[in-house]
């Protein structure tokens, strides 16, 4: 009975989110012409739109654990579901994430993401690319919009940590800021790949801010270590270095 009204609970999310999206999509195409500025609008209520669904068609909470600082930081995020994906829009006003090039080059969802100021990421970046990173990151927080990253470069199962991509350190170093890293359980009850949505409580849980200056080694354990802290068990074997030129 319980698995039936999961899959019931998860159909009517199904349908409500994504009818509900398609509609705020062919808005923000409509609006991105003229009006360009209304982009970013559109996709808080997006955002706000998906917690409502999570919260009272899936019956998923949502708990943070810990103060979220605002200012000049570089927020780095556990991936383990959608969730956090859309939702990073509700925990700030606006926040930049940095992402794949190629979600970039998409027909008419990649406009939408480039009037927002999504911040592509190269898979091979050069000198000049990684300028135009640092410009882009610095003028959005210039504007006091959060930068954020996914140093995993994917959606992770509940419980693994894998180690960070070389794209984390490249930013690090490159932009100067503090970071915060976050951590969040949403796997659990959203899997990657899975229909069924369970309802509980999500949490974030906000680590130590590590400063800038560190070595490269030092500042990508400790993001590890506290993005990794919801799991039930980390690897004692808390970092290893991700391949040099991989996707951040």
């Amino acid at each position: 009975m319980n698995n039936m009204i999961t899959a019931l609970r998860s159909l009517a999310f199904m349908l409500a989110f994504y009818s509900g999206s398609a509609l705020l999509v062919f808005s923000a195409l409509l609006a991105a012409w003229p009006l360009p500025s209304a982009v970013p609008h559109i996709a808080t209520v997006w955002s706000r739109f998906h917690r409502l669904c999570a919260r009272w068609l899936l019956g998923q909470k949502v708990r943070i654990e810990g103060e979220l600082p605002q200012g000049r930081y570089l927020y780095i995020v556990k991936h383990e579901s959608m969730f956090e994906t859309i939702d990073l829009l509700c925990l700030f006003d606006r926040p930049v994430i940095a992402a794949k090039r190629e979600l970039l080059d998409m027909p008419a969802w990649g406009r939408i993401a480039r009037l927002y100021g999504l911040i592509p990421i190269e898979r091979s970046a050069g000198a000049s690319a990684m300028r135009t990173l640092r410009a882009a990151a610095r003028a959005a927080t210039d504007q006091g919009r959060a930068v954020c990253l996914f140093p995993e470069g994917t959606r992770v199962p509940h419980g693994e940590a894998p180690p960070l991509r070389a794209g984390f350190a490249g930013l690090y170093s490159l932009l100067g800021m503090p970071v915060v890293p976050i951590a969040i359980d949403s796997g659990r009850l959203s899997p990657r790949g899975k229909f069924m949505k369970r309802p509980g409580t999500i949490t974030y849980k906000v680590g130590e801010i590590v400063p800038t200056g560190l070595d490269r080694r030092e500042a990508e354990a400790r993001v590890h270590a506290a993005i990794n802290a919801l799991n039930a068990a980390v690897p004692s074997e808390i970092f290893k270095p991700g391949p040099e030129g991989a996707d951040a």
